[in-house]
């Protein structure tokens, strides 16, 4: 203020005395010089005003990250100095996730031979159990391979008696060996079809020992493990292909859940870690045991994390949204006392201390807000993750929100 002042009679002095100068010019020769002067005053007062208005700015800059005591304010806050200290800290992670079903219990039915569908009991939430019969498919081939099996081993029967005469007659006759190696050939080649022609119908379904009671035109589709009925793809009449999906099961007594737990948190799970899980549905805790751990980090910095359920029932959904919360172990961590870390908006601060220096006879000591990191917190003691350059006993463990204060009031006054 007093500079600008200073330039204010500066200038008023030069406007009084410009008329003079111009009266002399008109006798003189003078008048360029006079009016250069003038210029350059005004020029020098422009400068100085930005010169001082630089200097506010940065001053006010320099003070958002810095606070300065006096002698008598660090030693009536009692400022203590420390360094960070490793400690062993347990803490809990929070997460968030949903009911899975693993790929082992997701089923889906379908079967090897096409044909038409000639009834089912698929319903979409229906359960089925193993081996229930859930469709049952026409096709003339099925009658086909029936009446070839059936014709195989009427022939197998004779070829057996056949095979044992001419054993018993090569043992007298030498002629006769020769028709008992091709009939013996034969009975092998026919077991070896009536084998391959049970294992098709078995495909289906069918039982070899029953074929004796009647043919039967269709076959029946049964589930291959009990579960949930998903999805329908059938209907009745409907002509299906070979290997066609049929439907799909999930049974939900195996369901699992999984959580997403963020990267910074990995390095405190591991395999047979219990976790305190709760349905969106339900008021009380589940418990889990973690059996997996994802390698791939989503874009969001998330992990996904398998759990299994110490008690499942089928009722329960896949899907469904929970929580969940891990009780963490022992871990040697950097840490700060709580009273260390001060809090600013949505940032954190540590106050760093850059020693002391004398101003106009007195002794100033400066102190530096550096942002930090922070993790879990017990017992009075706060998880850090500071910079590297942060020194040994710099740090203020006493006194960092009274800084705070000082900080705050020192740059509400500069900006009045």
């Amino acid at each position: 203020m007093k500079k600008h002042f200073l330039t204010y009679l500066l200038l008023s002095g030069l406007m009084m005395a410009f008329p003079a100068c111009k009266e002399k010019a008109d006798s003189h020769e003078g008048h360029d010089h006079s009016g250069h002067s003038h210029e350059e005053a005004s020029q020098e007062g422009h400068t100085h005003g930005e010169h001082d208005h630089h200097h506010e700015e940065g001053h006010s800059e320099h003070e958002e990250e810095e606070a300065e005591l006096t002698e008598s304010q660090y030693k009536a806050i009692n400022v203590m100095l420390g360094s960070v200290e490793s400690r062993s800290l347990s803490g809990v992670i929070q997460a968030t996730g949903s009911l899975v079903m693993p790929p082992q219990q997701q089923i889906s039915l379908s079967f090897p031979y096409g044909g038409i569908v000639r009834s089912t009991t698929l319903l979409p939430g229906k359960w089925v159990n193993k081996g229930e019969t859930v469709v049952t498919l026409e096709n003339p081939e099925f009658i086909t391979l029936q009446q070839e099996y059936l014709e195989a081993a009427s022939q197998l029967t004779y070829l057996e008696q056949e095979n044992r005469r001419q054993d018993e007659l090569s043992r007298e006759n030498v002629a006769a060996a020769k028709v008992f190696q091709r009939t013996n050939s034969e009975l092998k080649t026919l077991n070896a079809r009536l084998e391959g022609l049970k294992q098709r119908l078995s495909l289906l379904n069918i039982n070899t020992n029953a074929l004796g009671k009647g043919i039967r035109r269709t076959v029946a589709v049964v589930a291959p493990a009990s579960g949930y009925v998903t999805h329908v793809n059938v209907n009745m009449g409907k002509a299906i292909q070979a290997n066609e999906m049929l439907a799909e099961l999930a049974d939900t007594r195996f369901v699992q859940a999984e959580l997403n737990i963020f990267e910074k948190d990995l390095s405190r799970l591991k395999i047979g870690q219990q976790v305190h899980v709760r349905l969106g549905n339900e008021s009380t805790d589940r418990l889990a045991t973690i059996y997996l751990i994802g390698r791939e980090i989503s874009p969001e910095r998330m992990v996904k994390v398998l759990c299994k359920l110490s008690q499942t029932n089928r009722d329960l959904v896949p899907g469904t949204y929970l929580t969940a919360h891990l009780e963490t172990g022992g871990t040697q961590v950097k840490t700060l006392p709580d009273a260390a870390v001060v809090r600013s908006g949505d940032k954190q601060y540590i106050f760093v201390s850059e020693g002391k220096h004398n101003e106009e006879g007195s002794v100033h000591y400066p102190f530096k807000r550096v942002e930090i990191r922070t993790g879990i917190s017990q017992n009075g003691y706060v998880e850090v993750f500071p910079p590297a350059d942060v020194k040994a006993n710099t740090i203020v463990v006493k006194g960092a929100y009274d800084l705070l204060s000082v900080m705050n009031n020192s740059e509400h006054g500069h900006s009045h």
